[in-house]
């Protein structure tokens, strides 16, 4: 055992790698499943190498085997196929990389790869990737369409003549890539990406033809699906003929049995649309001039009626009916003023008849002391008390003289 290293006694370069290389020994062999993505066969060389993908994880290692492994009967091994290889795991201290050393190279059958895909399939819809709340309406008569398909493919001529004839005001924003073989789900997921970042690009087209349920094989690979989940973009997907469904086309917004279908979904007709605006355009007018019918006919109606035909005879009568109005309330108030002259007469006369005034003008005086208290009995006046003595001329100031009182009682 080497001691452990330290800043003061680091280990050098030769025996971290023999140490990392006694460490991946220790693996064993193991079964590793993947895509072959490179396959180099040098002449009469007795070494093939290959890479092996996981498309799921755009992760790749490199595979070295012996000729007789990679050429045994009945393996037909190509880029693209799926494989299981029984390998162990290898690390070259030369050169410091890792690699894997198979002994065995085991075909993936059809069987196998649509229980692959069936997997996959169950995991994302377990995640909520193909629920219908997430999907997106499409937008009406899109400017600026980005189409995702093999170049000069038929696929491409299907969407873009078809939607160009339905409505030529559309434009489209190509990405040409791989639509087949190892390096086809990277190369869609990277137009994906760039259309899903062009903000003029209102609907993405994902188009392939039609082929074997190997030559489909990309569109069903995990990694694309998410990247169509994660799109801001509407996506319709247009792969294979309509019997065919891959993976991408439970995960898409819109799936299109065929890329003519596409084409059909994403543009509106514009003769058919013509037609729609005509229509709608001679019923806004139908029910527009039968509104102003009704309207006219309500109008002379309702001129014809007594009261607009004729407005002063209303008046007329009216004014008879203010006249006779006016004469009685004219009759009323005079008669009612007479009434109240009188009423107000004979108070006055019965005012005049018990007023202290009328009594005193009949010769009577009032007697008053200098508070003003009225003077009733003489034994309550005293001997030189000064009062007033009002008569119906004023008043006199007097003063009680009982003296000369008593005199002129003396004989």
């Amino acid at each position: 055992m080497t001691s452990p290293s330290s800043p003061e006694a680091p280990w050098p370069v030769r025996t971290v790698a023999r140490k990392v290389a006694d460490w991946i020994g220790r693996l064993g062999e193991v079964w590793v499943e993947g895509q072959v993505a490179q396959l180099s066969r040098r002449g009469g060389a007795a070494t093939v190498f290959l890479t092996l993908r996981d498309p799921a994880a755009d992760m790749s290692i490199p595979v070295t085997c012996h000729r007789d492994v990679a050429e045994r009967p009945g393996l037909e091994l190509t880029e693209g196929a799926r494989v299981v290889v029984r390998a162990r795991p290898d690390y070259y201290v030369a050169r410091g990389s890792f690699s894997l050393r198979a002994t065995e190279i085991r075909a993936v059958g059809l069987g196998e790869l649509l229980a692959r895909i069936e997997r996959i399939r169950q995991l994302l819809a377990a995640e909520g990737l193909f629920d219908a709340v997430r999907k997106r309406p499409l937008p009406f008569a899109p400017a600026v369409v980005g189409v995702i398909t093999g170049r000069d493919s038929a696929a491409e001529r299907d969407v873009v003549v078809t939607a160009r004839r339905r409505w030529p005001a559309v434009r489209f924003e190509m990405h040409n890539c791989a639509v087949q073989g190892p390096m086809a789900a990277v190369s869609v997921i990277e137009g994906l990406r760039r259309l899903d970042a062009d903000p003029s690009v209102e609907v993405i087209v994902v188009a392939r033809g039609g082929g074997s349920v190997e030559d489909l094989l990309p569109f069903s690979d995990e990694g694309l699906v998410r990247a169509i989940a994660a799109c801001r973009t509407p996506v319709v997907t247009a792969v294979g003929h309509e019997t065919d469904t891959t993976l991408v086309d439970h995960v898409a917004d819109v799936r299109a049995a065929t890329p003519t279908d596409a084409a059909h979904r994403i543009v509106p007709e514009i003769g058919e649309q013509r037609r729609l605006v005509d229509g709608m355009r001679a019923r806004a007018r139908a029910l527009l001039t039968g509104r102003i019918d009704q309207q006219v006919r309500w109008l002379d109606s309702v001129r014809t009626r007594p009261v607009l035909a004729s407005p002063d005879r209303l008046l007329h009568g009216r004014e008879e009916d203010v006249h006779a109005l006016r004469s009685r309330a004219r009759r009323t108030l005079v008669h009612r003023v007479d009434v109240a002259g009188r009423d107000l007469e004979h108070a006055r006369a019965r005012v005049a008849a018990l007023s202290p005034a009328a009594t005193l003008e009949r010769g009577y005086a009032v007697v008053q002391r200098a508070d003003g208290s009225l003077v009733r009995d003489p034994a309550e006046v005293g001997d030189e008390e000064r009062l007033q003595v009002r008569v119906a001329g004023g008043r006199l100031p007097v003063r009680v003289d009982r003296a000369a009182d008593r005199q002129d009682d003396q004989p």
